[in-house]
């Protein structure tokens, strides 16, 4: 009788298919069948999210995976995670493993190294777990902050309604317009005004430039001038005013007598309102002064 008949040879065929196909998921989980890697053990209170082909990284980089987790039903609050870890990676005493996820929902486990002095965990050592708070736990945690600002934030928005309907603040918006208008028609008027100073700004300075140079043509004028002998001669003037100043206060000179002389003065001051009077009676009384006869005959 023939062994390998048509029925031996499908069912052969169907083991090698589910023994490659379950090669192939346990690869494609990161699981390998064959391998010697060093298998640790992580104890946690709460593994959500976490399952088995779990990735394992260490600063970013994939050390390993989880193999399988037991839940121990004795201990509620103690469940353990078998993780496949790579011989050449060196834990220490104080070494933790963190559930982390990311914004997609991707769970990994994180491992975190304890101090390099402390003792080296060999394989089947159990190292300490723990859950990295995400997202939805802050914002659980951020509820109640929240809740407590949600009238005040009511409050805040009414204001801010109330704000926005008042007449005052369309008429303020209105000014403020008015306002950037005015400034940019000044703006605009002084970048004309710069734009006249800088074309006439060469003609100014070629006048500045003749108005110095008259300055220095003064000024060199003035430094060939005698500045001591005009200085002398004033001071001489001076002195001679001085001098006739001195005579006419001098009460024994001549013009001194004649301007100090009380009596002088009245006299001829007397002289001259006689001289006066006799200019008044000749000019009333001719004859008496001239006597002039046709006939010889004198009259008296």
């Amino acid at each position: 009788m023939k062994f390998f008949t048509k029925e031996v040879n499908i069912a052969l065929v169907a083991i090698v298919a589910i023994i490659v196909l379950f090669i192939g998921m346990q690869f494609l989980k990161g699981m390998s069948l064959f391998s010697s890697n060093d298998v640790y053990y992580v104890c946690f209170s709460d593994v959500s999210g976490l399952s088995p082909s779990s990735p394992v990284y260490a600063n970013g980089y994939r050390v390993g995976v989880v193999q399988h987790i037991d839940y121990d039903y004795s201990r509620p609050d103690r469940i353990i995670a078998a993780v496949d870890l790579s011989p050449e990676l060196q834990l220490h005493e104080g070494s933790k493993a963190e559930i982390v996820s990311d914004f997609l929902g991707n769970v990994k486990l994180e491992l975190r190294f304890g101090p390099i002095e402390g003792r080296l965990l060999s394989a089947g050592d159990t190292i300490a777990g723990s859950m990295q708070a995400g997202l939805m736990s802050k914002a659980a945690e951020m509820l109640p902050q929240v809740e407590q600002m949600l009238p005040k934030l009511d409050s805040i928005l009414s204001s801010l309604n109330a704000l926005a309907a008042d007449p005052a603040l369309k008429g303020t918006i209105h000014n403020a317009e008015q306002l950037t208008a005015s400034l940019g028609a000044t703006t605009r008027q002084l970048n004309q005004l710069t734009s006249q100073l800088n074309r006439q700004l060469p003609q100014l300075m070629n006048k500045a430039n003749g108005v110095m140079g008259n300055a220095e043509t003064v000024t060199g004028n003035l430094a060939q001038l005698d500045l001591d002998a005009t200085l002398k001669r004033v001071d001489d003037a001076l002195a001679s005013v001085q001098q006739v100043t001195s005579a006419l206060n001098n009460p024994k000179g001549s013009v001194g007598m004649l301007l100090n002389d009380a009596q002088l003065y009245q006299n001829i001051t007397t002289t001259m309102r006689d001289v006066d009077s006799l200019l008044v009676d000749f000019k009333n009384h001719p004859r008496r002064y001239i006597n002039v006869s046709v006939f010889g005959k004198k009259s008296k």
